[in-house]
């Protein structure tokens, strides 16, 4: 555990104690509850996927999520999106999409006898990509540019998305036919694969009486700024993670790749590839924007386990031996976590 009393951190520059840093963050992280309250006016339980969407959003990360149909998925980002003041876009992903339909394209003008540049729905704050295993690999690897850097190039010309970027998709997992599974580089781009499950009983009770009253249908407000987004997202990158932090990500990362050295190896022949690099960064930001919505300006070891299976499950591939046993990813990450030394 660290001190929040003794330690010193450098951040921008100048040297601040994590005491000043958890003062600041309390201060400027009250739009959290804003945002959780509005969502709560239409999204009936489902915590910890609003949970993790706010972490995407203040971790600069794309999230996917999946889960059976009617679980408010597409609700959710729908409402997130709504609670600020930015473009939204929804792409309905469909086996006949074409990457033009979601990037844009150069359309002649006859009068000018020039090429002008129409931009598609991707150019927005928000992009929903509904569905986004019923469209084929060509039209998915259409967001791989938008995903890394942020930027779209039609032509010679490249042009900058807008801040916040954020891509949020949604894939059934139940239903087979008719569907394309996302490339691994795709899966990649992803900060966070969430898996939803379905709600409690007494949630379903609310779910019925909100959709079946007399009464329209909640709406939230809108009560954030995209500024506000992006201030709040260079604060995130300011809490304080400890070098035994960042040797224990590094640590839950390698676990995958190499499982021998962490008296795995059972799961040697069961996993043929672990996580990137980017699964480090991706394990690190997430650890912090979790410490931020707690209102901690510094990480700790629990942070790193709460987020651990959302960053990891898209990143580890499965071999032959692994389907048959019935071995699944979570199955390994939860092995993982039990056995790597928590600092």
């Amino acid at each position: 555990m660290i001190e929040s009393s003794s330690e010193e951190i450098q951040s921008t520059g100048s040297t601040t104690t994590i005491q000043q840093l958890n003062e600041e963050i309390q201060r400027e992280s009250a739009f959290v509850d804003l945002i959780r309250m509005e969502m709560k006016k239409v999204i009936v339980g489902q915590e910890y996927m609003t949970e993790r969407l706010l972490i995407a959003l203040l971790s600069d990360g794309h999230i996917l999520l999946e889960g059976v149909p009617g679980l408010a998925k597409t609700l959710a980002i729908n409402t997130l999106s709504k609670t600020v003041h930015a473009a939204f876009s929804r792409i309905q992903f469909t086996p006949d999409l074409l990457p033009a339909d979601l990037v844009g394209t150069m359309i002649y003008n006859q009068k000018t006898a020039e090429f002008q540049v129409k931009q598609g729905p991707i150019f927005a704050n928000f992009v929903l990509a509904d569905e986004i295993n019923r469209a084929p690999a060509k039209v998915q690897s259409a967001l791989l540019e938008a995903m890394q850097e942020r930027q779209i190039t039609l032509g010679d010309k490249t042009f900058q998305l807008p801040k916040p970027f954020l891509v949020l998709a949604t894939q059934n997992p139940v239903e087979q036919e008719g569907t394309y599974p996302l490339p691994e580089a795709q899966v990649d781009r992803f900060m966070l694969k969430v898996i939803l499950d379905y709600p409690k009983k007494e949630d379903e009770k609310l779910i019925i009486r909100q959709n079946v009253s007399a009464q329209s249908f909640p709406k939230p407000n809108a009560v954030l700024q995209p500024e506000q987004i992006v201030n709040a997202r260079e604060l995130v990158r300011k809490v304080y993670m400890d070098e035994k932090i960042e040797q224990y990500i590094v640590d839950l990362v390698f676990a995958t790749r190499n499982p021998r050295d962490y008296r795995l190896d059972k799961f040697s022949q069961l996993i043929s590839f672990g996580g990137s690099p980017r699964a480090s960064i991706s394990l690190a930001l997430a650890a912090k924007a979790y410490a931020f919505i707690q209102r901690r300006g510094y990480v700790i070891p629990e942070d790193v386990r709460a987020i651990a299976h959302d960053v990891l499950r898209h990143r580890i591939g499965l071999t032959y031996e692994a389907e048959a046993e019935n071995i699944t990813t979570e199955n390994i990450i939860d092995e993982i976590i039990n056995v790597v030394e928590v600092p």
